[in-house]
């Protein structure tokens, strides 16, 4: 980042602290304070790219949320936004893909701290030990985990999620074989790696275009509790809570922050995803329909208080 943009983020930062830690007082009041998603793909001092953080800046990353948020598990975000029940900034850790530089360091580092975490990983590469083809096309192939490792994260508290077979983009599948595939069958083969059940699935780029109703029904029809996407966006109470909303671990600490102290121009910014839910899942409540969370996006977006950042 530009050092004088830099600065200037950061003082226009200072100057909404202070409203922030009002409005967050009344939503805390009202206990429906926003709950935090992050989500990260590799953490290495090697083969730096856009998807990859040094080992300095996650630990950055993860004293900040140690020291400031509760940090809690996917099970826990679904729980507070179902029940109306958030009275405090919470954050949980999500990786996806699976990159075996995260075990060396990232994920040790995760459990050493205690902190939850669901490592969503594409079956194919883990069993056939293939590189992601968008390190491929870099020229720059690096390895992925392998079902040994998978099974000692698990074993040590790690949340296993299914993160399709091959890593493919929804919003250009349309065969319903392909699409149950990449999501029903996956699920069934990263069951049988680890010895456990497998209960989240995080969508390959995770933008609304990749939301496609198809995919969402055989999600729901595979038995999984929730979905994640990544196009960046809060987990507000009065919504749905089988579609998990996060924003990725930003490189740049000021922009993550930004993030993490509930910026409200997020929520009017944020796209609109809308889909039905076959009633096929009993734990996805009483019709299988999410609710639009319309309400509580306004409610949040309307505590805005005094300067606030475009960040």
């Amino acid at each position: 980042m530009n050092p004088l943009l830099h600065a200037a983020l950061l003082t226009r930062l200072a100057i909404a602290t202070p409203a922030r830690g009002l409005r967050l007082k009344r939503l805390a009041a009202e206990s429906c304070v926003p709950v935090c998603a992050l989500f990260y793909h590799r953490i290495a001092d090697s083969v730096p790219n856009d998807w990859t953080l040094s080992r300095k800046q996650f630990r950055k990353h993860v004293d900040y949320c140690v020291k400031h948020l509760e940090v809690v598990d996917l099970a826990e975000v679904q729980r507070r936004v179902r029940d109306r029940d958030s009275k405090d900034r919470a954050v949980t850790f999500t990786f996806d893909d699976g990159y075996r530089d995260n075990f060396d360091f990232a994920i040790p580092l995760l459990i050493e701290r205690g902190v939850p975490c669901t490592y969503f990983v594409t079956t194919s590469h883990i069993r056939d030990q293939i590189a992601f083809p968008h390190d491929e096309q870099a020229g720059r192939p690096l390895a992925a985990n392998t079902v040994a490792q998978l099974r000692e994260m698990s074993d040590a508290g790690i949340e296993i999620g299914c993160h399709t077979r091959h890593h493919v983009d929804f919003n250009k599948v349309r065969d319903r074989k392909t699409i149950r595939a990449e999501i029903i069958d996956a699920k069934y083969e990263l069951e049988q790696m680890i010895g456990r059940e497998v209960r989240y699935f995080a969508f390959p780029y995770g933008l609304p275009e990749q939301l496609r109703q198809a995919a969402i029904e055989a999600v729901a029809e595979a038995g999984f509790l929730g979905f994640c996407s990544a196009y960046g966006g809060y987990n507000l109470v009065g919504r749905d809570s089988f579609h998990i909303r996060r924003f990725h671990g930003d490189r740049e600490f000021s922009r993550l922050k930004n993030w993490l102290t509930l910026d409200p121009r997020k929520i009017k910014r944020e796209p609109d995803v809308t889909y039905r839910l076959p009633a096929i899942n009993s734990r996805l409540g009483a019709d299988g329909e999410p609710e639009t969370g319309e309400a509580a996006a306004a409610s949040f977006a309307g505590l805005a208080i005094g300067s606030e950042i475009d960040a």
